[in-house]
């Protein structure tokens, strides 16, 4: 089971938005693509913005830092942000 779930990672990434506005993320869909393009660039040579002491795992990590808002999911292209 993933740990955090998809819900709080959904809440976290649309914690910044405001009360009536278009939430950042959707669908489980929009998370699996953020963590899945970061988990890339991990495997490229980016460095880590958590500690990876726990799990080495690109993909671990890359929630790691969704959830810890170390990264954010932009709106408009599905693109995460450092």
């Amino acid at each position: 089971m993933l740990h955090p779930s998809y819900t709080d990672l959904m809440n976290i990434a649309n914690s910044e938005v405001e009360q009536g506005e278009q939430p950042v993320v959707n669908s489980r869909y929009s998370i699996v693509l953020a963590t899945a393009k970061r988990a890339r660039q991990l495997i490229a040579g980016s460095n880590p913005l958590v500690d990876t002491a726990q799990c080495p795992k690109p993909l671990s990590i890359a929630i790691d830092e969704l959830s810890s808002s170390a990264i954010k999911i932009d709106a408009e292209e599905d693109d995460i942000e450092e």
